[in-house]
């Protein structure tokens, strides 16, 4: 084993095999687990996203009681909402398979390019608040270092995830959990310490707003609560990922999927109404240079141990598990960025590539590309939080509102088919109506501030995944007029004579294009007419995001690859050729490739090995990156070793017609 293979199984973890039962329990998430790596983002924003609805009320805060409750049933009505989307998508996709199934592919487009910008945005506004709070507990000196600590973070976050989804958990679970137990037990006893204050909140609420509304009108009293009600609509960002990820969860998966949605919802409800109750309670005012989550802590720390060392070491201890949670916040950018992609690659809208599974069955293309984009945003906005601020939270909102239209119009048509219609289609309209009045109020609110600009990339993404959609279609189509030269199969009990394993072989790699396969067998033969005996074809099922969705899938992928090479072993065996296949299977089909090519040279050392490839009529970098150049690494592998393989053109275009191309008869 070479240093670097060494090196690179002790940073990502050792190869995993995807048809082991084992392997998909041993990565599979449970509620908890779940809950922990998902949750993280809508907890986190109970750092900020009390504070800024608080604040935003000025100094008619007594209103802010009405603000609590508001925001507490926000999260559950959202929730509920999308354990909709977990029942109707048990395979996940969330927000991007709703908006595609339930409105359009159009509809999926916008959905899935906003969720992408938004989990970047999620990664790059965590790491750099996070880093912020960290260094404001050191001293000014060191805050040259800020930005380069943000950056080394956003590289190990992604090594972590990498390794495995429940790995990365598994290392930030003991902040999360701090934070969770830590926060709790402050609201527990602030609110507690303050219990003969409760009786007279809803009094002075109340009070307040008749006051207001006497001195304003009842019009301006209703403005300014939808104002801060939506200011803090941050707090309800991540509450989709759960739905994003669904086919990562222990089975049963949508059983476990409401679970955690459960935690996930009376644990953001719990801490963000929590919160803004301890402000009212313990009548916090803003400091400047501090949060009022520290201002608030520092009171109900101060109450219960007094001025003494032990306040600010509790208090220090707190607020580091703030500043430890929303770096785990960041990690839900790495668990639901790569899911939307991996979707969208199926729906063909992002390259392929981001449907493939790394050896630790990890979307890594995903993983990088999350990483590299809030890496670049970090960079570009010099880690400036005011600004990432006013380009986070918009996209979700355009999500959530395309999810619940969609989920309004999916119960809407059901009507006359299903009894039960009347409750769901209740509960999404009324997620449609908050999710899209805040969505008016936060693009009202920040377009001008430097909204335009997530608008914009967002924009930028669905155009870029047009075009690839179009040249997807395109090939998509000339494939399938090339897979009409092959002939049909009515070779199902010819046997093929026995191979000489000393005799001249073809080795050909066939894919599942069966026209590239039959032009590259019969090009074998018309330009080396009775030299090979032997063809030996060889086929990798490629276990990718769609395949590894379950163990059927998995299966189906296995009797596509078997009925393509009996297909191809059939055919020789009808022209009298000697002829057998190899197959493997894995997530590295390039490597799996490789091995099976060694094992065929082995048992045929006098081979040479033949493979198709797609010859476009303008190669280009785009052309490139959209498809893999498997052949090409293959053959470079191949000559190190002084093996001989040939690369046959495929050139697809308009004229390639089965009439122009002579077809070789079956007997």
């Amino acid at each position: 084993m070479s240093v670097l293979h060494k090196a690179t199984r002790l940073v990502l973890g050792r190869k995993l095999d995807p048809f082991d039962p084992s392997t998909r329990h041993s990565i599979a998430l449970v509620a908890i687990l779940a809950w922990i790596g998902l949750g993280a983002d809508g907890l986190s924003s109970s750092c900020y996203g009390p504070e800024e609805a608080f604040l935003a009320l000025g100094v008619h805060t007594d209103m802010a009681l009405f603000l609590a409750f508001a925001t507490a049933v926000t999260v559950f009505v959202i929730a509920a909402s999308y354990n909709q989307v977990i029942d109707l998508f048990p395979s996940g996709g969330g927000g991007y398979k709703a908006a595609t199934k339930l409105i359009g592919p159009r509809a999926g487009l916008i959905s899935g390019s906003a969720l992408i910008v938004d989990y970047v945005l999620t990664i790059a506004i965590s790491v750099a608040s996070g880093t912020d709070a960290l260094f404001s507990l050191l001293p000014q000196s060191l805050h040259a270092a800020k930005l380069p600590t943000e950056a080394l973070l956003v590289c190990l976050l992604t090594v972590l995830n990498l390794r495995g989804m429940k790995e990365s958990i598994r290392i930030l679970a003991p902040i999360f959990l701090g934070f969770v137990l830590t926060h709790v037990a402050l609201i527990v006893y602030g609110v507690s310490a303050h219990a003969d204050g409760i009786g007279t909140l809803w009094p002075q609420s109340v009070a307040e707003a008749e006051k207001l509304s006497a001195e304003s009108g009842w019009f301006f009293v209703v403005a300014l609560f939808l104002r801060a009600y939506s200011i803090g609509g941050g707090t309800y960002t991540g509450i989709e990922a759960v739905s994003n990820n669904v086919n990562m969860l222990a089975e049963p998966r949508v059983k476990t999927g409401h679970w955690t949605m459960f935690y996930m919802a009376f644990s953001l409800a719990f801490m963000a109404g929590g919160i803004i109750l301890l402000y009212l309670l313990w009548d916090a005012q803003h400091v400047p240079g501090q949060t009022l989550n520290a201002v608030t802590f520092r009171d109900i720390l101060g109450n219960a141990f007094g001025d003494s060392p032990s306040t600010h070491v509790a208090l220090g201890v707190v607020l580091l598990f703030e500043v430890g949670l929303l770096l785990v916040a960041a990690n839900t950018g790495f668990l639901g960025g790569p899911a939307v992609l991996a979707s969208m690659a199926s729906d063909r809208w992002v390259p392929r590539q981001f449907r493939q599974l790394s050896n630790r069955m990890v979307t890594q293309n995903g993983v990088l590309l999350m990483g590299c984009g809030a890496l670049l945003i970090v960079l570009a906005t010099q880690g400036k939080v005011a600004l990432l601020v006013v380009l986070y939270s918009i996209n979700v909102f355009i999500t959530f509102t395309l999810t619940l239209f969609g989920l309004t119009r999916h119960w809407w048509q059901q009507r006359r088919y299903i009894l039960v219609w009347k409750r769901p289609l209740l509960l999404s309209m009324l997620g449609l109506l908050v999710t899209a009045f805040m969505l008016t109020v936060i693009l009202v609110e920040k377009f001008l501030l430097g909204g335009w600009v997530t608008l914009l990339i967002t924009g930028a993404v669905a155009a870029v995944c047009v075009a690839i959609r179009r040249h997807y279609d395109e090939v998509k189509r000339l494939l399938a007029r090339v897979d009409q030269l092959a002939p049909r199969a009515t070779w199902l009990d010819d046997q093929p004579p026995p191979c000489d394993k000393n005799a001249a072989t073809a080795i050909v790699l066939v894919g599942a294009n069966r026209g590239a396969g039959y032009r590259t067998v019969e090009w074998v033969r018309s330009m080396f007419p009775g030299l090979y005996k032997n063809f030996v074809f060889v086929a990798v099922g490629e276990v990718d995001r769609d395949a590894f969705d379950s163990e059927r899938s998995l299966e189906a992928m296995r009797a596509r690859l078997q009925n393509s090479l009996a297909y191809f072993v059939g055919y020789c065996a009808s022209q009298g050729l000697a002829a057998t296949s190899y197959e493997g299977y894995g997530a590295d089909p390039q490597g799996e490739l490789v091995s099976l090519i060694d094992q065929v040279f082995d048992d045929y050392p006098n081979s040479v090995c033949f493979a198709s490839r797609i010859v476009f009529r303008k190669e280009n970098l785009f052309t490139s990156l959209l498809h893999n150049q498997m052949p090409i690494a293959v053959q470079r592998r191949l000559h190190e070793q002084n093996r001989k393989m040939i690369i046959v053109p495929v050139k697809i275009e308009e004229d390639d017609t089965p009439s122009n191309t002579t077809r070789v008869p079956v007997h």
